[in-house]
């Protein structure tokens, strides 16, 4: 059925169970999966339902620069209607609020503020210089938070594992916008890129990489990890850092290459956290 096809391609799949195994990480790393297994999944299953419909609702509200600059996703090339897609991304909201309601009251608040910010993102925000690329960033950062909030656990290492990975979505993002410039500009939307340069832009973004990085040994110089924490989250900064430079001259692939150091450094966590050494 390709119309059912072209709205599973609608929530980004991939990237929406992700981000649910990431709320997962954020669960285990405060410590509650064990103690709280049913809140942990319910929370991971709301944030692939949020995430699922957010990703619907963007590409609704982007369905004139898709043919510019992603032509083949599914509203573009006919596979499902601009009404079908936004009718499909309030069921999933109505479905990841449904699974959020069982939680406790601060991870249904992170998650009330999360489903807001998604639906305004691209109306309100995508658009002004920064802005969009920090809520996105806060988005995928509050993932963990939200995971350790859902089981109650402890979130001294959790919010830092968020503010670092806040810092890094912001810079994909930025390179990202780098990416897409010629349809944004189409589009008439004022990117950070399109408003202060390129190579500006990619500078800000680097610069807040910088500061995930030097922050990153903060959870075993504190004590709260050990030396296994440590030697993953060195070699998850290299490969950021370096695809971070890679932005300037091959923007895809640096916001790809992004991604795989943003997931080494999770697992830096997950790690850290089962072994203590």
């Amino acid at each position: 059925m390709p119309e059912l096809r072209g709205l599973v391609e609608l929530t980004r799949p991939v990237n929406a169970v992700a981000a649910g195994v990431l709320t997962l990480i954020g669960a285990y790393v405060a410590g509650g999966v064990v103690d709280a297994p049913l809140a942990a999944a319910a929370a991971g299953i709301a944030t692939v339902l949020a995430v699922g419909a957010g990703n619907a609702i963007n590409d609704y509200f982007d369905a004139v620069i898709d043919r510019i600059n992603a032509p083949g996703r599914p509203i573009p090339r006919g596979a499902v209607t601009e009404r079908g897609a936004l009718w499909f991304s309030v069921v999933l909201f109505a479905l990841a609020v449904a699974f959020a309601l069982t939680l406790p009251l601060l991870a249904l608040g992170i998650a009330a503020f999360n489903l807001l910010a998604l639906v305004a993102y691209t109306e309100l925000f995508k658009g002004l210089p920064g802005v969009g690329n920090a809520v996105v960033a806060y988005l995928g950062g509050s993932t963990f938070l939200f995971g350790g909030a859902a089981v109650d656990g402890q979130l001294t290492t959790v919010v830092t594992l968020a503010a670092l990975a806040a810092l890094s979505t912001f810079t994909r993002e930025v390179v990202k916008d780098v990416e897409d410039l010629a349809g944004d500009r189409e589009e008439g939307l004022n990117t950070l890129p399109i408003a202060i340069g390129e190579r500006r832009a990619l500078l800000v973004g680097v610069a807040c990489l910088a500061v995930a990085v030097l922050a990153s040994p903060v959870p075993y110089v504190t004590g709260t990890l050990g030396l296994a924490y440590l030697a993953l989250v060195v070699p998850a900064d290299l490969v950021m850092l370096a695809a971070a430079v890679e932005g300037f001259s091959d923007p895809t692939a640096g916001q790809t290459h992004l991604k795989y150091g943003m997931f080494l450094a999770a697992a830096a966590f997950v790690v850290g956290r089962a072994v203590p050494l």
